[in-house]
Parts: C-alpha cells; sequence; structure tokens
C-alpha cells in the first residue's frame, strides 16, 4: 500500500488515512506488530489473582513506549500505567490494546490525554469485552467447531483433529484484526462498536446458529436406548420402537436436558454430571433398562 493509500484491510495492521497523517505516526508497522505478537502469546502467562493480566499488558507495551518516550522518567510512569489490575477476553482484549496503543501515541506526541485517560478506557471496558469474547469465541465458535470435531474423532476419523487447528487460526486472525482496528481507530473504536447495536445482532445471530448445531449433534451423537419389551400372547410389543413411532430421539433428548437442568439450576459441575451418567448408565445396563 503507499504512503497515500487507506488504512490497510482486517488482516494487517491500519496506518494513516493520509501522508500527513502518516508522518505524525511515532510508530511504524514492525513496533505495532511487535505489541500484538507479544501479547497474543503472552496474555495467559503470567496471571495472578493480583494483577491478572497486568504484566502481559506490560511487557508487551515495553519497546513501544521505549520508543515513544525517551525520558526515563515518563517511561517508567507509562509502564505502571500498564501494570495496575487488568483482566479481559484476550482475543477481543486486541481491541482494547489497539485502542490504547493509538492513545499512548497521541500522548507522546503532544496530545493532552492524561494518563487517568488511558488507565480508564482499559479499566473500564475490559468488563464488556470479556463478555462480548467469551460469547462468540468460546459460548458459540468454539462450541460449534468442537463439537464437529467429536463427532468425527468418535466416529474415528482423523478430519476431527482439524476444528480445533481452525479454531485457533480464527481466533488468531480474529485478534488481529480487531488489533489493527483499535489502532487504526483510537479511542473512539470500541464506543462506536459497542453502541452501534451490530455487535448484539452478531451476537444473538450466532447463538441461534449454536443452539440450532448443538441440537442437531446432540441427536447424531448421544446414543440412548432401551430393550425393555413385553410379550402379550403372540404379540410383541418394542419400547424403543414405540418410542420412536411417538418422537424419535427422545431419550437421547431426554438425558441432553437432564444434564442441562443440573447444569442451570442445579450448579453441577460437568465433572458431577459425567460422573451421574456413568453411574446411570452402569445401572441402567445392569438392570436391562438401557442397551
Amino acid at each position: 500500500m503507499g504512503k497515500d493509500g487507506k488504512a490497510l484491510d482486517g488482516f494487517s495492521f491500519a496506518k494513516a488515512e493520509t501522508k500527513d497523517e502518516d508522518e505524525k505516526r511515532l510508530l511504524d508497522k514492525k513496533d505495532v506488530n511487535g505489541v500484538f505478537m507479544r501479547w497474543i502469546w503472552t496474555a495467559e502467562l503470567s496471571n495472578s489473582f493480583e494483577r491478572m493480566q497486568a504484566l502481559a499488558v506490560a511487557s508487551s507495551f515495553a519497546p513501544a513506549l521505549r520508543k515513544l518516550y525517551t525520558s526515563d522518567e515518563e517511561f517508567q510512569e507509562a509502564l505502571k500505567r500498564h501494570l495496575t489490575f487488568f483482566n479481559t477476553q484476550a482475543n477481543w482484549g486486541c481491541l482494547i490494546h489497539g485502542t490504547v496503543l493509538a492513545m499512548e501515541e497521541q500522548r507522546a506526541m503532544g496530545s493532552e490525554i492524561p494518563g487517568e485517560m488511558i488507565t480508564g478506557i482499559k479499566t473500564g471496558l475490559m468488563g464488556p469485552i470479556a463478555g462480548i469474547g467469551d460469547t462468540l469465541d468460546f459460548g458459540t465458535i468454539q462450541t460449534i467447531l468442537f463439537a464437529l470435531g467429536a463427532s468425527f474423532a468418535t466416529a474415528g476419523n482423523a478430519v476431527g483433529i482439524v476444528f480445533p487447528i481452525l479454531f485457533m487460526i480464527i481466533t488468531f486472525l480474529e485478534a488481529r484484526f480487531l488489533f489493527g482496528l483499535g489502532y487504526s481507530l483510537g479511542k473512539e473504536s470500541i464506543q462506536k462498536i459497542l453502541s452501534s447495536g451490530a455487535i448484539n445482532v452478531i451476537i444473538d445471530c450466532a447463538s441461534i446458529v449454536g443452539m440450532f448445531m448443538m441440537g442437531a449433534l446432540s441427536a447424531s451423537i448421544v446414543k440412548v436406548s432401551t430393550p425393555l419389551a413385553w410379550t402379550f400372547g403372540d404379540k410383541s410389543i418394542v419400547l424403543q420402537d414405540t418410542l420412536n413411532a411417538i418422537a424419535p430421539g427422545i431419550l437421547p433428548l431426554t438425558a441432553v436436558f437432564f444434564v442441562f437442568w443440573g447444569i442451570k439450576y442445579k450448579k453441577w459441575t460437568i465433572t458431577k454430571c459425567l460422573i451421574i451418567l456413568v453411574i446411570a448408565s452402569i445401572l441402567g445396563a445392569f438392570f436391562g433398562i438401557l442397551a
């Protein structure tokens, strides 16, 4: 892209829109890429209950801050800003970091941006952004892809391993795009995204698709049947055939809703659910209730 070109697309980091703006930048593409790469690979490596991801934030920003603030005093002050408590979803948190990096750059160039504003942007938005990221990445995308992978794996198909890898690729590209978006638009970027209402539509659509996928996968993966049968004279009634005639898959559906009920209303853990299901399967098979 030429110096006077528009911002780069979502998979590259945006530069200024005009040549004049580009010349005002103190950080080059390598600097911005460096902040992103250090963050995305170390976000969860230094967690502590006192500061959570703060050390990863500070270490990710450190080389860029050193370039922005040549004075040791200013550099140390900037590092302290990013050592305050911080915790968000790592991929969507890139939107915050891109924004904050742009603010630090503008501050270093003389803009009247107080350090408290930079800290406030981080602490004020880390919660909402984490909610969006967890819902989309781990609540929807990961659930769908891992369930698809599991369906292949249980059938003995090696294609199942592709889906976890695909999840990592998708979220990496997502994080890269969001970091570039934040850096390109500055502190207005997150407010624009959150106030537009578009993110709510995306979440709703993703949730609906996720529910359809989980329903279809539950019907095909969960296997529950009963061998119970009764004979009346020369006529035999097989319970499973009767249930299939009324509602095919009703026993797997019952098992799924039982687990859902336990997790949602009884606050069971996944481990407890697994133990209950294993015990129920063993007892059901022993007494001839379940096949």
